[in-house]
């Protein structure tokens, strides 16, 4: 019977992701991946090297999943609060992006494929500068600034719920997710807006 190395791939993927997310990289061992996969650990690392690749093959495939979910282009941008608002939503359905984030922060060092991201965040920013030459942002605003304040704005909620519970004082139920969008598609229109916003 063939082996199947995809769906092996996968599981050992899959699981990378539980594990790094829960524990971060110093936290997480070859050996709980591989067990959690299911898979034995020789087998991993004659598919992805070493713990290193896998955490930045991980990190980077979340990267591209919300590149591919939430992608801007030219006129997409006159909605700001839209695009926060889709922002919002990934985080809220992968969490998991949030924790590997934060857990690289906290290990320091270079983090994984800065080069590539780098060049991601140069495109993005870029089109917020076109953007706002066109006049459907404040051009007074510093679009590399903007763009990290509006990731900031829709990520921090699944990033520290502890705090949005303790601040808000309402748990995450579709409800309270639906308002918590709400105010975060609101308040990006409100930031960027050339003129001012009125109602809501």
């Amino acid at each position: 019977m063939a082996w199947d190395t995809e769906g092996t791939r996968r599981r050992l993927r899959e699981a990378a992701l539980t594990e790094f997310a829960r524990s971060g990289f110093d936290g997480t061992t070859v050996a709980a991946v591989a067990d959690r996969a299911g898979v034995n650990k020789e087998r991993l690392y004659s598919y992805y090297g070493d713990k290193k690749a896998l955490w930045d093959l991980v990190l980077g495939t979340e990267l591209e999943r919300l590149a591919a979910a939430v992608s801007v282009s030219g006129t997409d941008l006159e909605d700001i609060g839209e695009f926060a608002g889709a922002l919002f939503d990934y985080h809220a359905a992968h969490p998991e992006l949030g924790r590997l984030l934060q857990w690289e922060g906290l290990r320091g060092g270079p983090p994984a494929d800065a080069i590539a991201r780098r060049a991601h965040y140069q495109d993005k920013i870029e089109q917020f500068r076109s953007a706002q030459r066109e006049g459907a942002l404040d051009a007074a605003l510093d679009p590399a600034h903007l763009v990290f304040a509006l990731i900031a704005l829709a990520a921090w909620w699944q990033t520290v719920p502890q705090l949005a519970e303790l601040i808000t004082g309402a748990s995450p139920d579709d409800e309270e997710r639906a308002r918590r969008r709400h105010f975060v598609v609101e308040a990006a229109r409100r930031l960027c807006a050339t003129t001012p916003v009125r109602g809501g």
